[in-house]
């Protein structure tokens, strides 16, 4: 990775390889699209502003890794032309004291339980466990269907399958399915940069699920991240709290990943 584009810490490396994975989905999505979709992505110092405002999500319309007031009033200033839902992510419990009086000038206010940030480093895979599912990297033929399966499983509409089926076979993207014989039940992604592997666009068909799919496609993307040189790999999921069950944030812990920190959401 660039290493200009990182601070010294341990949360913002943590950011910065997320901000940058989102830049480059940005950077290899089909013109047409970009076009059509008023795709948008602006990289700024630790992070980045990005804007699919068709997207249902918050990881697509969000300002994300900004940590000096001037980057947030350049994102913010962005992200005010932009339409659809738009969000700013922040480490708020960590921030700046003048981040956060900026936070209370604009009047934002935190949206939903925000995101929790996790982290696994090479040493610790000897925590997973045993693969029960067949996985393997998406082939380029198979575009398409990844990318259908990841609109169906985030709530996309099928305009934005082209988005997800663009990093398939792409230079730093890994993206794989798991099978049940020969059907795709499942879709992983992951973005390598140095040392650096950022996991994302984790689903599964509803009729498999509890199955251990995920739990086999994360180890498919830590295995071929080491192999790839990746020594930390970061990842996000919904805050857990007693109320609701987070089976994403209890398969990641279960294979060996540690909760990094707790990042709000507040709507812009």
């Amino acid at each position: 990775m660039n290493q200009g584009f990182l601070h010294d810490s341990t949360v913002t490396q943590a950011d910065a390889i997320e901000a940058e994975a989102f830049i480059d989905l940005q950077r290899v999505s089909p013109q047409r699209l970009v076009d059509e979709q008023q795709f948008g992505c602006i990289r700024l110092r630790g992070g980045c502003a990005i804007s699919l405002p068709n997207a249902p999500a918050i990881g697509l319309n969000r300002i994300l890794g900004l940590t000096e007031v001037d980057d947030l009033d350049k994102a913010y200033a962005w992200m005010s032309g932009r339409a659809g839902n738009r969000f700013l992510q922040s480490n708020a419990s960590a921030a700046s004291n003048d981040v956060r009086e900026w936070i209370r000038s604009k009047g934002l206010v935190e949206h939903g339980r925000g995101w929790a940030k996790l982290t696994l480093t090479a040493s610790t895979t000897h925590l997973l466990t045993a693969q029960q599912i067949r996985t393997r990297r998406a082939r380029i033929e198979e575009a398409e269907t990844f990318g259908l399966l990841m609109c169906q499983s985030f709530g996309f509409p099928e305009t934005l399958i082209p988005l997800w089926a663009s990093i398939v076979a792409k230079e730093r993207w890994s993206c794989f399915l798991a099978l049940d014989a020969d059907k795709q039940i499942g879709t992983a992604a992951m973005y390598a940069s140095g040392t650096h592997a950022w996991l994302g666009g984790g689903t599964t068909v509803p009729a498999f699920r509890n199955r251990g799919v995920q739990k086999a496609l994360i180890r498919a993307r830590i295995e071929d991240g080491i192999a790839r040189g990746v020594s930390t790999f970061v990842v996000e999921t919904e805050v857990p709290s007693s109320e609701k069950l987070n089976i994403s944030y209890n398969n990641l812990r279960k294979m060996g990943f540690e909760h990094l920190y707790d990042r709000s959401n507040f709507l812009l």
